[in-house]
């Protein structure tokens, strides 16, 4: 890219240079020589380009529009303007090149998370080596001041870690031993022994950046529209321009008169500050969203993000912590041997619940057979010779199993032994702090916020009551949530936020999908058009005002460049605008564009 730079800028030098000295020689034929010089030198690139355009049958452009023009001012004799006309427009791309170029890469600097090698500790002798040849199970050394090449956990040391890149959080977060890290965070002081849970493809640090280096497949309804707006605009353009010469000729006006008002006429069409303002509003968008830990997948979904009515959340690791705790034990049994069925039972599941089990009993288990999970309701599975039932209600009724429902207010897991009710289990899980009052996110949207969960009625209403939302459903299955969101995707644009893998599919039906919390893993980067990098609903609210901020932008630039373009046409048909005002106004109008659009990245819109 650097190099593309210093060749545009010698060309423009040498190219001013030229007309410069043009001025001092009173010779008229070298003066048009020197003129003549400095257009090609100028221009050369922009024939080379109209060349191939012509060959792929696209000729339609602003490079047609600028060739025209100049090879119509050197036919009437104003090779000055047509010079100047092509450096100007030249020295204009120059410049919109530029900041397209350094704000990209400000985005990806802003995301720079990869490290190329890695310090193996090699049974300790340490040895630094591509992260490619990292495996899982490996153990490597992050030093004070380094990023953490991989996903990983902490084996040995102790230190605070740089998130920012990650979260957008500028409080270090602090790591122990037995603590998970992620690739692209940077140690602050302490030394860090890491195993690594994953590979460099498949790192965190290596899918956001994939994510964020295809931000532009989906383009939003504005780039789809100037994109087609721009081929159609130019030829009506250049319809115009032959319209404007000849009627007015072969009515009786001279010829050299209007065909130098169509020149500026076609100079002042050029759509040069649409074509450049309208993508680079986006990608200020998305790097502004990045750098507050939200990764938004494209531009589409940015635009997306603007039009929200209404927010549906899942409640398990989304509303609350998702960390569950056995709060309570009934049981006709000892304790100590409903928990070991129970965690016997649980030993292959995934499922949080299951986990809490597990951290409470941690002693030798049952052997475990015709294991079977039942989506919504539970597990059933023999032990002991014994079918045992594992679940909630509906796993109870569904095998005729009579019980007491406590109306204890949390997830409750009811066992039965051989189709006997033996008691159940409470378990319990808290509010994240920051979602107190989710309320607030109304503001937000147009219309409702929805809690959708599997859970039962009492815990979900409880929670809505807790995070003051009117509205929700509970006891669903997955495939419940996909038909509460598709019915309420037929009244407006749906936005669901989920933990990323068990609410992928609901994710994936929302009009913007977004996962919370899940920043390690794959799952909730593919499924999702929004991922939010940490676990704070609050985070959504920057994300939507960004995007709110940058439509607002992408629409001023519309409006601003048709709006002058419009009044400049206008007066060049009354002869009140020259070539060079014409060309001044396209470059300036291209340029203000620009550093409009700039605003968003960094400026606070929150």
């Amino acid at each position: 890219m650097k190099k593309f730079f210093n060749e545009e800028l010698i060309k423009i030098l040498l190219s001013i240079i030229l007309l410069v000295i043009s001025f001092f020689i009173s010779n008229e034929n070298i003066k048009l020589i020197l003129l003549v010089l400095s257009y090609i030198t100028i221009s050369f690139e922009m024939y080379i380009k109209l060349i191939k355009n012509i060959k792929s049958f696209e000729i339609f452009d602003e490079t047609f529009l600028m060739i025209i023009a100049t090879i119509g001012a050197f036919f009437i004799s104003s090779y000055l303007e047509a010079v100047m006309v092509m450096l100007l427009y030249q020295i204009g791309e120059y410049l919109s090149e530029l900041t397209v170029s350094k704000s990209k890469d400000s985005i990806i600097a802003l995301m720079d998370l990869r490290v190329d090698m890695a310090l193996l500790d090699n049974n300790g002798s340490p040895k630094e080596v591509r992260i490619e040849k990292v495996k899982i199970g490996d153990i490597f050394i992050v030093k004070p001041g380094e990023k953490v090449p991989l996903d990983g956990i902490v084996v040995k040391g102790e230190s605070y870690l740089d998130t920012s890149s990650l979260t957008g959080e500028s409080v270090p977060k602090h790591v122990k031993e037995n603590d998970e890290v992620l690739s692209g965070c940077i140690n602050k002081d302490g030394i860090l022994r890491i195993q690594a849970t994953k590979t460099s493809k498949n790192s965190t640090a290596q899918k956001i950046v994939e994510l964020l280096e295809s931000y532009n497949t989906n383009k939003s309804n504005e780039e789809k529209f100037i994109s087609k707006f721009a081929s159609k605009y130019t030829k009506i353009v250049v319809l115009s321009t032959v319209l404007v010469v000849l009627i007015p000729t072969l009515l009786g006006g001279e010829f050299k008169e209007w065909l130098y008002k169509a020149l500026v006429f076609l100079v002042t069409s050029c759509p040069c500050a649409l074509v450049i303002s309208v993508p680079l509003g986006y990608i200020c968008g998305i790097g502004k969203a990045s750098k507050s830990g939200a990764i938004i997948k494209g531009s589409k979904e940015l635009e997306d993000l603007s039009n929200i009515d209404y927010l549906m959340l899942d409640k398990t690791g989304t509303i609350t912590e998702g960390v569950f705790k056995i709060n309570k034990i009934e049981t006709t049994l000892k304790e100590e041997e409903l928990l070991k069925i129970v965690a016997s039972a649980e030993n292959n599941s995934i499922h949080p619940i299951a986990d809490a089990i597990k951290q409470e009993y941690n002693d030798k288990l049952y052997e475990v057979n015709d294991y079977k999970e039942i989506s919504g309701q539970g597990i059933t599975c023999v032990i002991n010779k014994q079918k045992v039932l594992i679940g909630n209600e509906k796993l109870l009724k569904n095998n005729n199993v009579e019980f007491t429902e406590t109306t204890e207010v949390g997830t409750i897991i009811y066992i039965a032994i051989d189709n006997k009710y033996v008691g159940y289990i409470l378990i319990s899980d808290k509010i994240r702090k920051e979602n107190k009052d989710l309320s607030i996110l109304k503001k937000c949207i147009k219309k409702d916020i929805i809690i959708l969960s599997g859970d039962n009625e009492n815990i979900v209403k409880d929670v809505a009551k807790k995070v003051k939302i009117d509205k929700y459903y509970a006891e669903l299955l997955p495939k419940d949530k996909v038909k509460y969101v598709n019915e309420y995707k037929d009244k407006g644009t749906v936005m669901f936020i989920g933990d990323g893998i068990n609410d992928a599919p609901v994710i994936k039906k929302a009009t913007v999908g977004v996962s919370m919390g899940n920043i390690g893993s794959d799952a909730a980067i593919e499924a999702s058009d929004v991922v939010l990098m940490k676990d704070n609903l609050m985070k959504i609210k920057e994300v939507i005002n960004i995007s709110k901020f940058t439509k607002k932008k992408i629409t001023q630039n519309i409006v601003f460049a048709l709006g002058v373009k419009f009044l400049v046409l206008i007066l060049s048909l009354f002869g009140l605008s020259t070539i060079l005002m014409a060309t001044f106004a396209d470059v300036g109008v291209t340029l203000l564009s620009i550093l409009n659009v700039l605003i968003i990245f960094k400026k606070k819109v929150y």
